[in-house]
């Protein structure tokens, strides 16, 4: 092979930048034409997942049967800023956008026949592997997660017709993170019916932050650091970033007979250790579990942990998200007739899409109680929230995934 050549390949295989025309005839310059039957392979390095139904258009592609993942692997993790033109020129279409493991990033943009709209969002990718180490990940982690931690940027197209045109990629290194350490309350959990806040949480902000979610089922902080993530989570962390904190239903099943004061000391360590990357942290106390009492009252399952969480707060003068006490008016509001549509199928821990998206208006209104300066990174079309009038759940209306099987998540 010519140096040429082999030069060609290596730019291509370092660059930082995409971009990519769908349409059918003659790519814009400096783009890449991707045909609707062009998949993903690591050779190629971009193309759309298998399985989809894709439809060629002069303007782009579309799906009468979404949804449909668009892929392409990135040179390294980190957050990429991706630009995305929808549209179609004979029909309207309305797309809803989703990210690696099923983050929500927009939803419901309509477009009118010949009609064209861009809109851009910042997404985190990240793999297992740190500076001396690498995260212990589940098995599941490994399968129906992989797309959590591998080494590609998949886009997600869905609701009743979506049509793209073009999709631009670019590495992003000068926007703030907001990391979230928590447990399968706040994952992204990878199918229906199960979600969570931290799915739903990057809707809601600007393209001047990006969300990362280390979240992940089953864990308690004392897990979180002896499986490697909170030494992953240091290694990319930087001055100016956040990490929220969640966690509590899988503390809260430790037996030992100091386990709260462990709980309580290791809170202070993930404090600490955001603190010495010049990173802001906030506390988070973990939602209720749905169990009502015979007035219709929320009962506490969750014993002293949320309570230390609101201690802790104090103690370290970190700001405080009182998700619990949100959480308890969200359920009590619905009553115990509809607060399971919160929840996932009969699960009493883990939340459908509708619950996920409520919770995740929550954080938000906790940001804006606590006055955070992420108030200013939101979106503009996010109003203020009462937890005890919640949307209704017969108006929630972002399309789910096709169901496939899928284990509980870990944790109760």
């Amino acid at each position: 092979m010519k140096p040429s050549a082999i030069l060609l390949i290596t730019a291509a295989l370092h660059a930082q930048s995409f971009k990519f025309d769908f349409g059918s005839g003659k790519p814009a310059e400096g783009y890449t034409k991707v045909a609707a039957t062009a998949l993903y392979s690591d050779a190629r390095g971009y193309g759309f997942e298998p399985g989809a139904s894709i439809q060629s258009r002069d303007s782009g592609v579309t799906s009468d049967k979404p949804p449909f993942y668009f892929s392409v692997k990135v040179p390294a993790e980190g957050n990429y800023r991706v630009t995305i033109t929808f549209g179609d020129v004979e029909t309207e279409s309305l797309t809803t956008v989703k990210a690696e493991l099923r983050r929500l990033m927009l939803e419901k943009l309509r477009t009118e026949p010949g009609d064209f709209k861009w809109k851009t969002f910042l997404v985190n990718v990240r793999t297992p592997k740190y500076p001396g180490g690498e995260v212990r990940l589940k098995e599941r982690e490994k399968t129906s997660e992989a797309w959590a931690w591998d080494d590609r940027l998949t886009l997600e197209f869905t609701n009743t017709r979506p049509a793209v045109s073009r999709i631009e990629i670019e590495k992003d290194d000068d926007v703030p993170t907001l990391y979230i350490a928590g447990d399968s309350t706040s994952t992204d959990q990878p199918s229906e019916p199960y979600n969570s806040w931290g799915q739903m949480l990057t809707r809601f902000f600007r393209p001047v932050i990006a969300i990362a979610n280390h979240g992940e089922s089953g864990e308690s902080l004392r897990g979180f650091i002896g499986e490697g993530r909170l030494a992953k989570l240091m290694s990319v962390i930087k001055p100016g970033d956040w990490l929220f904190i969640q966690m509590g239903h899988n503390d809260q099943k430790e037996t030992a007979a100091d386990a709260l004061d462990t709980y309580k000391a290791n809170l202070k360590r993930f404090i600490d250790e955001a603190r010495r990357h010049e990173a802001a942290p906030v506390l988070i106390t973990s939602m209720h579990r749905l169990r009502f009492d015979d007035a219709g009252k929320i009962v506490n399952t969750l014993g002293e942990y949320p309570a230390a969480v609101r201690q802790v707060a104090e103690e370290e003068e970190v700001p405080l998200i009182d998700l619990n006490a949100m959480s308890a008016e969200f359920y009590e509001a619905l009553g115990p007739k509809d607060a399971p549509k919160a929840f996932a199928g009969s699960d009493t821990t883990h939340h459908s899409d509708y619950g996920s998206y409520e919770l995740a208006r929550c954080i938000v209104e906790g940001i804006r109680r606590a006055d955070l300066p992420l108030v200013k990174m939101l979106t503009e079309d996010t109003p203020r929230f009462d937890p005890t009038h919640p949307d209704p759940p017969a108006e929630f209306d972002i399309p789910a995934e096709p169901t496939r099987k899928q284990e509980r998540p870990y944790g109760q």
